[in-house]
C-alpha cells in the first residue's frame, strides 16, 4: 500500500455528482476531498498539496476552465481533469491547449476515470516529491521502504560519522550519497569516485595526489582527491573493489584526517566526510578475508540499505513518469496517448516485471519505449523486456559508470530504431522523418554520430 496517498480534490456544484466521484475515486485508494465550487477549490489548494483535480467546467461563479487558469499559474505540479455535459471538440481541444491533463464528456466511463486518476496522481508525485531537485539526483519516494530511507538520511545528515551505503547494482546509491551531501548543507561540492574503475597501481596518486618530479611523468602538481573531498563528502563507490593494502592507507587517512601526497616533505590535512558504498555487504566479506575488518567497523557507524526495485512497488510507476519526461526531454520527442503516454497493458506489464537491473533497468527501459513509440502512446511491447534482458545483465556486471552504461544503450536502439525506418523508406530522410515524427536535422544528426550511411538502404 502507497504510504503517501494521492490527494484528489473533486470540484462540482451538484452535491449528487460530487458524492458519486468522490466514491469512485476513493476505490484508487486516493484521499479525496470535496469542494461544492472552484472558489472552495482554491481555499483547499492554499491550504493543503493536491496531486489531481477533477471538476465540473460549468458551475455558477468562478468556471472550471477559470479554475485551470489559476492552477496552472499557481500549482503546476497539480493535474487538471475537467468535465462537462455540452462537450464539443473545440471545447475539448482549447482546455488541452491551456493545460488539461484530460477532457472528459458526461456521461462519462467510471474505469477510465479511475484509470485516469492512478496515473495522474503517480505523475504528480513524482514531480513533487521530496528530493527532486536540480542537478538531476533527485529521489522519488512513495513507497514506504524508500520513505524510511529518506528518514534515515534527515537523521543522519546533521552529523559527521562515516555511512555505509548498500544495496544491488542500479538501486541509486550515488543518488542517495548526493541527498544526503546536500542534506548536509555544505557548500563545497561532493567528491564522487568509482574505486573499481581506477587501477590499484593509480589508486594512490589519485587519491593522495602527488608533487612535480615525484615519479616519472609527474610534471606537475596534483590535488588528490581526499585533499579535493577536504572540508566535503567523499563518495567512494565499488569500496569492496580496493585491494586489503589500499584499504590500510584509507583507515589510516580516516583515523589521523592527515596524508602525504607524493613527493611532499610535510602533512596536510583531509578532514572530511565519507560515504561509502557497494553491492555486496561487507560484513560477508570480512567473514571472506578480503575486506579488513578494523576498516569495516571504522565504516559501520551507520548503514542504509537500498532495498530493489521490486521491493519498491508504489515507485515504479512515478518513476516510469520521471524517466518519461526525461527522455522526452533528451530526443525532443513528443508522446501522446489518453494516459498519460502509458497504455493500462504498459502500466500492468512495468508493475510486474522482476527488475533485475533495478532502477538503472527501469531507466533505460523507459528511454528505448520513448525512442520506439516514435512519438506515439507507449504499449507494452515497446517495453521490449526480452531484447533488454542480456543487455542489462552485462551492464550490471560490468565496471562502467551509469552515464557510459546508459549511453551505450540508447546509441544501440538508436541505431536500431534509424536502420529500421530507413529501410522502410529507401534511405528517403524526408519520409523517414515523416513517419517518425522526428525533423529531418535531428535525423542527420544522429547518423552522422551513429556513422549511418544513407545509400546503404536506397534499393531503387
Amino acid at each position: 500500500m502507497n504510504s503517501t496517498p494521492a490527494h484528489v480534490l473533486v470540484v462540482d456544484d451538484e452535491a449528487d455528482l460530487r458524492l458519486g466521484l468522490t466514491c469512485l475515486v476513493e476505490e484508487t485508494g486516493a484521499r479525496v476531498s470535496a469542494a461544492s465550487s472552484a472558489e472552495e477549490a482554491l481555499r483547499v489548494l492554499r491550504r493543503e498539496t493536491v496531486d489531481v483535480i477533477i471538476s465540473d467546467i460549468k458551475m455558477s461563479g468562478l468556471s472550471g476552465v477559470d479554475l485551470l487558469h489559476t492552477v496552472r499559474r499557481n500549482w503546476p505540479a497539480t493535474e487538471v481533469v475537467l468535465l462537462t455535459g455540452f462537450g464539443s471538440i473545440e471545447l475539448a481541444v482549447q482546455c488541452l491547449q491551456d493545460g488539461a491533463a484530460h477532457f472528459f464528456t458526461k456521461p462519462f466511463d467510471n474505469d477510465e476515470i479511475v484509470r485516469t486518476v492512478r496515473q495522474l496522481a503517480a505523475r504528480s508525485q513524482a514531480r513533487t516529491l521530496p528530493g527532486m531537485g536540480a542537478g538531476g539526483d533527485g529521489v522519488i519516494a512513495v513507497d514506504a521502504k524508500m520513505r524510511a530511507v529518506l528518514s534515515l538520511v534527515e537523521q543522519v545528515a546533521g552529523t559527521r560519522v562515516p555511512v555505509l551505503i548498500e544495496g544491488e547494482s542500479g538501486t541509486g546509491k550515488e543518488v542517495i550519497a548526493r541527498l544526503l551531501h546536500r542534506r548536509m548543507g555544505v557548500e563545497k561540492p561532493l567528491v564522487a569516485v568509482n574505486c573499481a574503475a581506477i587501477p590499484d597501481t593509480l589508486l594512490e596518486s589519485e587519491l593522495f595526489g602527488y608533487r612535480k618530479g615525484a615519479f616519472t611523468g609527474a610534471e606537475q602538481h596534483y590535488e588528490g582527491i581526499f585533499r579535493r573531498a577536504h572540508r566535503s563528502t567523499l563518495f567512494l563507490d565499488e569500496l569492496p573493489s580496493m585491494s586489503p593494502a589500499f584499504q590500510g592507507k584509507l583507515l589510516r587517512v580516516l583515523q589521523e584526517k592527515v596524508l602525504r601526497p607524493l613527493g611532499a616533505e610535510t602533512m596536510e590535512e583531509a578532514d572530511f566526510r565519507l560515504i561509502a558504498a557497494g553491492n555486496r555487504k561487507l560484513q560477508d566479506l570480512v567473514t571472506e578475508g578480503s575486506f579488513r575488518e578494523d576498516l569495516y567497523y571504522r565504516l559501520n557507524v551507520f548503514t542504509i540499505q537500498l532495498p530493489h526495485l521490486r521491493e519498491r512497488p508504489d515507485d515504479i510507476l512515478p518513476l516510469a513518469h520521471h524517466f518519461l519526461a526525461q527522455a522526452v526531454d533528451m530526443h525532443g520527442m513528443a508522446t501522446t496517448g489518453e494516459q498519460g503516454a502509458f497504455r493500462p497493458e504498459t502500466v500492468a506489464a512495468l508493475q510486474q516485471h522482476a527488475w533485475p537491473g533495478n532502477v538503472r533497468e527501469l531507466s533505460n527501459v523507459i528511454q528505448r519505449a520513448v525512442i520506439l513509440a516514435s512519438g506515439g502512446p507507449i504499449e507494452a511491447h515497446h517495453l521490449a523486456f526480452h531484447t533488454a534482458k542480456n543487455a542489462e545483465t552485462d551492464a550490471a556486471g560490468s565496471t562502467e559508470s551509469y552515464e557510459e552504461a546508459k549511453q551505450r544503450m540508447l546509441e544501440h536502439f538508436q541505431r536500431r530504431f534509424l536502420e529500421r525506418v530507413l529501410e522502410s523508406t529507401n534511405g528517403n530522410i524526408s519520409h523517414a522523418a515523416e513517419d517518425s515524427g522526428l525533423t529531418r536535422a535531428a535525423i542527420q544528426k544522429m547518423m552522422r554520430r551513429l556513422n549511418i550511411d544513407r545509400a546503404r538502404f536506397d534499393h531503387r
